[in-house]
């Protein structure tokens, strides 16, 4: 089958759910969004933390923000792209809130504003404990109800089409590469269908599935930024992986291992070994308030010297009642497993939580292939730096998904449909012989990945081509070149900086001040 939309949005997040109903509404064409499973299982939905934007500008300003932001991201953010999220980010929370999202807000009508670790000012607008999960719940209502958008929930992304498609050589130096599209397989018929599009949106999240323990979900396998990659688009500091210092030690749940807010430090919860001893002020004077990656570098640091599989977050010292509102998801949570968060130690320990590199873009979300944009984790704004700041990255997905909207808007009019672009080929392919060798690929190779990246790439492209086209294949093709790249520029690196860390080279010698 062969389908034409004016706008493709593949993804249903925050970005691409923004993205779409700001499209929708300019009259300039129908929009088909692309869900690799069903419309509510986003990453956005496991955010619970919630949105950093100045809204109180009484104590807080714009300047703060800018300065936590780039402080966090240890100095290597594009100004520029800063600058844009932080100024443009109260307006796009307006916007949330006209969709339909609900944030805690005080007896006076306020917002109810959290702090986060490396933010100076309370700042963070949230919905109690399950601010993504509040997000994605309005956004899909307006999606939803919004005639001009096609929601296809359970189909997956294969390939971007571009000239490559047509027969033509595409190399990383080729210019004016463009995207007509994508190759999408639809699950109830297992064919593969051509989508030709004007303009391409990749909002497919991020690539936590890769690691052994991650808060992300299973579905989070990259598959955005492999695509791109294969396509010869640019990518960018893959090597900066975020991993959240707290996320609950539950052995039975790895994938996803269930996240403990940030937010519960910014409430006045404090890092301890398991026999009560504080430890943070060994490696920084902001406590457990400290930038992620420093918290989670301690958390390691402890558990390898004491030989520990977790350590502890203390929470028993503030007033239970309060605890149970502010953190009603977490404490149910805890108690299902036999803790009480009011009484009890949390044990908890660091996790692959978000991928500050992926697809390059300039500030309206453009990506170097033409016609196709990046939005959300999938991409590299240049907001993240090194390191991502708390509660940025859903702020970041909304801000640029309003500059893409505009700008694509702004240029539909000059592109059309590309009606050379052949229909996917699977002739000659096999398939069910071939499961075996897909699983275990999965479960056992994914474990020697550090010594074997090169040859796991060649020998998945190898069976790729040589079976049909399947969902299975498809993510485990993608996780491996994810990993594959994350290795590669962690190699190029030759210092520590940010999220990335080596013995091999000293920290870097240069005043933070």
């Amino acid at each position: 089958m062969v389908y034409k939309y004016d706008f493709l949005v593949i993804g249903a997040g925050v970005a691409g759910m923004s993205y779409a109903l700001k499209v929708a509404k300019s009259g300039k064409g129908r929009v088909c969004m692309i869900c690799k499973t069903s419309l509510d299982e986003a990453n956005t939905s496991f955010a619970q933390g919630g949105v950093a934007s100045v809204t109180n500008m009484k104590v807080d300003t714009f300047d703060k923000h800018i300065a936590d932001t780039i402080i966090a991201g240890d100095y290597i953010s594009d100004r520029k792209a800063v600058e844009q999220v932080v100024r443009k980010a109260p307006e796009q929370i307006q916007e949330l809130v006209k969709w339909g999202v609900n944030f805690d807000k005080k007896d006076d009508g306020s917002f109810d504003l959290h702090r986060e670790g490396g933010h100076s000012e309370f700042r963070i607008l949230h919905h109690a404990d399950d601010t993504g999960a509040e997000i994605q719940r309005g956004l899909m209502e307006a999606v939803r109800n919004d005639p001009n958008i096609d929601i296809k929930e359970n189909h997956f992304a294969v390939e971007i089409i571009t000239q490559h498609h047509l027969g033509v050589r595409v190399t990383r130096r080729s210019p004016n590469i463009q995207c007509y599209g994508a190759y999408v397989l639809n699950p109830k018929t297992q064919k593969v269908d051509t989508y030709l599009s004007k303009v391409t949106v990749m909002c497919t999240g991020g690539c936590g599935a890769v690691y052994l323990t991650t808060s992300n979900p299973v579905i989070a396998t990259g598959d955005g930024i492999a695509m791109v990659y294969r396509a010869k688009g640019t990518v960018a500091d893959m090597e900066f992986v975020q991993f959240h210092p707290t996320v609950l030690h539950n052995p039975k749940e790895t994938h996803p291992a269930y996240l403990i807010t940030e937010a519960m430090r910014g409430y006045g919860g404090i890092l301890k070994l398991p026999n009560g001893e504080e430890f943070m002020q060994k490696y920084d004077e902001r406590l457990s308030l400290a930038p992620r990656d420093i918290v989670a570098r301690a958390i390691d640091k402890e558990m390898k010297i004491h030989g520990l599989d977790h350590v502890c977050l203390d929470v028993t010292h503030k007033d239970p009642e309060e605890t149970r509102h502010h953190f009603p998801n977490i404490y149910q949570k805890c108690l299902s497993i036999g803790i009480d968060i009011t009484t009890d130690y949390i044990p908890v320990r660091p996790a692959a939580h978000y991928m500050c590199g992926g697809i390059k873009v300039d500030l309206n979300g453009q990506s170097s292939i033409e016609r196709l944009y990046a939005l959300g984790e999938c991409s590299c704004t240049g907001l993240h730096g090194g390191n991502r700041l708390a509660s940025n990255s859903l702020i970041e997905a909304v801000v640029y998904a309003d500059a893409a909207a505009k700008d694509s808007v702004a240029h539909v009019d000059l592109y059309d449909f590309n009606n050379e672009v052949p229909k996917w080929n699977d002739e000659g392919t096999m398939t069910n012989e071939e499961k075996v060798l897909i699983t275990q690929s999965v479960d056992l190779r994914l474990h020697r990945a550090w010594d074997r990246l090169d040859m796991l790439y060649e020998e998945t492209e190898r069976l790729f081509k040589r079976v049909k086209a399947s969902k299975d294949i498809c993510e485990l093709r993608n996780m491996i070149n994810v990993g594959y790249l994350i290795t590669r520029w962690a190699l190029e690196r030759k210092e520590c900086r940010g999220l990335h860390f080596t013995t091999d080279y000293p920290v870097h010698a240069y005043d933070k001040k």
